[in-house]
């Protein structure tokens, strides 16, 4: 019985995943829906601000969860429908949201057995354990910024590792802030250029955005370069 609650989360996670397939959502997730349905979604939100908001970041949330392919276009949508700052902290705390509940099921199945284990041994894992749990915001905001580094595996190392919840929280969503507010600025100015041309060229549009691109760039390379360096001048303080 305690193993079915250990892989519940898991399962509960894995039909999530299927219904989302079975029933085609996942076609939705690309700009041509923006294209399609933009007007539409732009008039319910200025009608329904509130309601419209929080069902994005449940949308948002669940996809993250899902590990479905295609989130990046919701978070253009979001600041296609709310602007870059409300749709960029909107999208970060609801794939932090995601994040957590990735990292839930990693260590609801795996996570509380691996980190018993690696302390009874006293082992490498454990030393890598300890390292973590001693810089784990830092580790975390690195891996965040670092746009390249894949989302979900930072969440399922995390809960399989058993990190400490409030550090990879709060790191997930300051590091996942500047990427989303930048991603979210091109979905703004996406509205204006639509409004211009209601079929355009998406693969030619995203050219125009060369600079919040390299922006993007920026985070993934200098950024966790500069925390590394910081983080290297500034050890933690460890108790005697």
């Amino acid at each position: 019985m305690d193993r079915v609650k250990r892989f519940l989360p898991l399962l509960l996670l894995a039909g999530v995943i299927a219904l989302i397939f079975a029933m085609g959502w996942n076609r939705y997730l690309s700009l041509d829906t923006l294209r399609d349905h933009g007007a539409d979604l732009r008039a319910f939100t200025a009608q329904n601000y509130v309601l419209a908001l929080v069902a994005l970041m449940v949308v948002f949330a669940v996809l993250t969860a899902s590990v479905v392919p295609g989130v990046f276009f919701v978070t253009i949508t979001a600041g296609y429908l709310f602007g870059p700052w409300v749709g960029g902290v909107s999208t970060a705390v609801a794939a932090t949201v995601g994040a957590l509940i990735v990292y839930g099921v990693a260590r609801s199945a795996l996570g509380a057995d691996l980190r018993r284990g690696a302390e009874r041994n006293q082992g490498l894992l454990n030393r890598v354990c300890q390292a973590i749990d001693r810089d784990t915001f830092w580790y975390v905001l690195a891996s965040r910024l670092a746009v390249v580094v894949p989302f979900h595996m930072i969440n399922v190392a995390a809960g399989i590792m058993a990190v400490r919840l409030g550090p990879y929280t709060l790191a997930t969503v300051i590091g996942l802030l500047p990427a989303h507010i930048i991603y979210c600025w091109i979905g703004a100015r996406l509205n204006a250029l639509l409004a211009i041309d209601p079929n355009p060229d998406f693969q030619a549009l995203f050219g125009q955005f060369w600079a919040p691109l390299a922006g993007v760039f920026v985070l993934a390379v200098v950024l966790p370069l500069i925390l590394k360096s910081f983080q290297r001048r500034n050890p933690p303080v460890t108790a005697p």
